[in-house]
């Protein structure tokens, strides 16, 4: 009993077994806790990557007052869907949601002006007798719960034609012709109508442009590089917008949107066209004159050269012949 009771306590020192297989223990449990949480992030990344995102924002003006319906179409297969709405410099608010075919609208869109109805394989979402508060980009969302496609959205632009405005948007220039791989710079002016007036410029996050395409397309959201400059003599806020014209889809009409007192002001639009190639320089014309007037010259010289030559044949053989004919013919008279 006091030999037990004397070799006991070893069994936990460094040297003991016990403390090495503890040890053993300790690294296997690190090694496991390591590789669960690796999977785990890989699981999770898995889950990112399958959440897709669409840019495209559309640009829909109506009247105040008037109804408007948004289309987001949706696969068969999906059971969850989402109807966003959020406000310029707001967070998204949920409008609707869409659980196991269950359409429920939340309690802050509990309105009877709003409505959510499926029809084949898209939702709608209607706003009836449209308000300013109404103004917003509109976006769906779609897919299960690991893996969520966010839609195209559409930005609703009220326009109020009752409500007196003391500024307005100019944009210039009015029309713009830029050949593939240039550059372009439009501006957008916020001026007051009252010249003794001065214009408070807004911030730069409430400045916005869009494109509609040149075959009729809904017009798409495109923010500005957030160039922004005072001009105190013009009474005015000039915004500018550059581009590099890629290819001919970025061909169209440009607007330019500021938020201002509550409300947004559209500008006239720029139409953009684009050029395939070069203008031709004045003095490479006039040197391809020259070079068809001398190519022709030449032309000119080598006929008259080569006809010439014919012609001495022609009156050797003739000479040669009128020999011949006066030996075989004395009384013959050329």
């Amino acid at each position: 009993m006091l030999r037990q009771t004397i070799i006991s306590p070893l069994l936990y020192t460094r040297e003991g077994p016990v403390f090495f297989l503890w040890q053993i223990l300790d690294i296997f449990h690190d090694f496991v806790f390591l590789r669960c949480n690796f999977v785990f992030f890989l699981f999770s990344s898995d889950l990112i990557q399958t959440t897709k995102v669409s840019q495209q924002i559309s640009l829909t003006v109506v009247e105040l007052g008037e109804n408007i319906t948004l289309h987001c179409p949706v696969p068969e297969k999906e059971d969850k869907f989402y109807w966003y709405k959020q406000s310029l410099g707001h967070m998204a608010q949920t409008v609707a949601a869409v659980i196991v075919k269950q359409i429920t609208i939340t309690e802050q869109f509990k309105d009877p002006r709003f409505t959510v109805k499926k029809e084949e394989a898209q939702y709608l979402l209607t706003i009836r007798n449209v308000s300013k508060e109404d103004e917003a980009t509109y976006f769906c969302q779609t897919g299960t719960t690991y893996s969520l496609t966010s839609g195209s959205g559409t930005f609703l632009a009220v326009n109020d034609q009752n409500q007196e405005k003391h500024v307005y948007v100019k944009q210039s220039p009015e029309t713009a012709s830029v050949q593939l791989g240039d550059p372009m710079t439009l501006q957008c002016s916020l001026l007051s109508k009252n010249k003794e007036t001065r214009v408070q410029c807004p911030g730069e996050h409430s400045v916005h442009w869009f494109r509609a395409g040149s075959g009729g397309s809904h017009p798409g959201i495109i923010y500005t590089q957030r160039n922004r400059s005072d001009e105190e003599e013009e009474r005015s806020c000039v915004y500018s917008l550059s581009k590099t014209i890629q290819d001919s889809s970025d061909s169209g009409t440009y607007y330019c949107a500021v938020v201002t007192c509550g409300e947004i002001l559209f500008g006239e639009g720029t139409k953009v066209e684009t050029k395939c190639g070069s203008e031709l320089d004045p003095v490479f014309l006039v040197l391809g004159v020259l070079l068809a007037c001398c190519v022709t010259v030449i032309a000119i010289l080598i006929f008259y050269i080569n006809q010439r030559k014919v012609c001495k044949h022609c009156k050797g053989m003739f000479t040669i012949f009128s020999f011949q004919l006066c030996l075989s013919d004395p009384n013959l008279k050329v």
